[in-house]
């Protein structure tokens, strides 16, 4: 399917249409089904994103916020995107909305596939928006290159929601959403920033080896249009 791409000169830019678009995906869910679902990616990039999607006059009452992906650790470590999403996009007027966590306490993740997969489907789908990041290394969510449950993970006949990812060199176990989970948002994005970040980007655009580098999938996807929104 295409890619949009949306570049800006600043981050300034970026992130003032960037969350204009997803507020106005958001009101359509709200007034067609009186709810919209919101799936973030954790990491810097989205922080001034989530602050200003905070402040935006919305019915956030209406909306229920949860994650891509999550390291498996306890909501108030400082790597949990939970933490993240409470520190960052639960404030100000988005206070108001009903957020999801994917942690389970007391249970390995990959003990806990099946559960979250369960709840992600329930709560979160059909999904208004989906924000995807992406890594230096090419993956997007927890979907991590050359790993043996890619496989899996990047099978569109695979109907789990979710799969517990370990990273090569990055810690802590993850628990991600799949490819084919992913492709089912109705609105699809894509947020990266920096020079570095692009060349990555280009490059995944090549790519022929979806293990390699796990976003070429979903640029690459049959079903999905997917926007990117970027700046240098």
């Amino acid at each position: 399917m295409s890619r949009q791409i949306n570049s800006f000169k600043t981050k300034e830019e970026l992130i003032e249409n960037f969350s204009k678009k997803i507020i106005e995906n958001l009101n359509e869910g709200i007034r067609k089904r009186a709810k919209a679902t919101l799936l973030v990616s954790g990491g810097s990039t989205p922080k001034p994103l989530f602050e200003k999607l905070s402040k935006s006059d919305i019915d956030w009452s209406c909306v229920k916020i949860g994650l891509v992906d999550e390291r498996w650790v306890d909501e108030n470590h400082k790597d949990s995107n939970a933490k993240l999403v409470k520190d960052f996009l639960l404030v100000n007027k988005a206070s108001k909305a009903t957020f999801i966590p994917l942690y389970q306490k007391g249970v390995e993740a990959k003990e806990a596939q099946e559960k979250c997969s369960n709840l992600v489907k329930n709560e979160f789908f059909p999904c208004d928006v989906l924000i995807l990041g992406m890594g230096d290394d090419g993956h997007t969510a927890s979907l991590f290159p050359n790993k043996e449950e890619l496989k899996d993970a990047l099978d569109l006949s695979n109907e789990s929601y979710c799969v517990s990812m370990t990273p090569n060199d990055a810690p802590h176990t993850r628990m991600s959403l799949t490819l084919s989970a992913i492709l089912k948002a109705q609105n699809l994005y894509l947020h990266i920033q920096g020079k570095n970040k692009i060349e990555v980007f280009k490059k995944a655009t090549h790519e022929q080896d979806y293990t390699k580098s796990p976003i070429t999938a979903v640029l690459k996807n049959d079903s999905k249009d997917i926007k990117v929104y970027y700046n240098e």
